[in-house]
């Protein structure tokens, strides 16, 4: 611009945002410069690659080396040999929760997670929820997002047709240790039995339904919206309940085998709401 156009230098300059100063100051070398550093690493982590940074600059200051721990670490990123942190996950301790069996109805629901993905990719959940005394599917809630609000209301929906359970089965994950609904289970007077983390089988009976339900559902259709996947759900759940013969229960169906009286006025088309 400044040929070309006959522009001065802080015309020029200004038009293009660019600072005068970097007219005239030169561009540095910052390899030239870190060259003692690198060096100096290097030396270090010749004999002993498995050190961390701290321990490599510990090593230099003793050797009198006077550099900056600011620039030595990004001399040393810039190597790439910042090591990778194994974090230690944190385990929740649980007491064991023996699978007891029991035909009593709403004594013990269990609750379990599944997810699945439309046809054009997009990951969506359903929230299964069962009675174990009759092996009754309660509830498959679907939606790309399950947040423990979303699990609150869908309980207080069952219990609102179905009665209140004196316990349910569940596992650690972060909806169901949520505050929302560990305070909704305690205001219900409900317990919450957690099952160890990584022990799948003492929630085996959701977990014989999530296969059911994978294999009969997920499995065998493609859906286009959460919507075509709720009615699948929902139709799926009529015809397990009512016609489909469980081995466990003499080969009946739940609704057969142990019939339930629930409220009248609250119909099961409110549970979709």
């Amino acid at each position: 611009m400044v040929e070309e156009h006959h522009l001065s230098r802080a015309r020029a300059c200004k038009a293009v945002g660019l600072p005068r100063s970097a007219l005239y100051k030169p561009t540095p070398d910052r390899a030239a410069r870190d060259a003692p550093v690198i060096e100096a690493i290097n030396e270090v982590v010749a004999k002993r690659p498995r050190w961390g940074f701290w321990k490599c600059f510990e090593r230099l200051r003793a050797d009198g080396r006077g550099w900056n721990h600011k620039r030595v670490y990004r001399v040393y990123c810039t190597m790439r040999l910042n090591l990778k942190r194994k974090a230690r996950r944190r385990v929740i301790t649980r007491e064991r929760q023996p699978l007891l069996t029991s035909h009593e109805l709403n004594r013990v629901w269990a609750l379990d997670f599944r997810r699945d993905t439309l046809y054009d990719g997009r990951p969506f959940r359903t929230l299964n929820v069962i009675d174990e005394g009759n092996r009754e599917a309660l509830r498959i809630e679907c939606g790309t997002s399950i947040p423990s609000a979303r699990v609150v209301r869908v309980m207080d929906q069952l219990v609102e047709v179905y009665g209140k359970p004196q316990a349910v089965r569940l596992d650690n994950g972060p909806e169901l240790t949520a505050d929302a609904f560990v305070e909704w289970a305690r205001k219900h007077g409900i317990e919450l039995l957690f099952i160890q983390p990584g022990k799948p089988n003492q929630n085996a009976f959701v977990e014989r339904f999530n296969r059911s339900l994978r294999e009969e559902v997920l499995n065998a259709w493609l859906f286009g919206s959460v919507t075509e996947a709720q009615q699948a759900a929902d139709d799926w759940l009529t015809d397990y309940n009512e016609f489909r013969p469980h081995e466990a229960l003499g080969n009946l169906p739940p609704a057969v085998f142990k019939p339930r009286v629930f409220n009248q006025e609250v119909s099961s088309s409110d549970l979709s709401t």
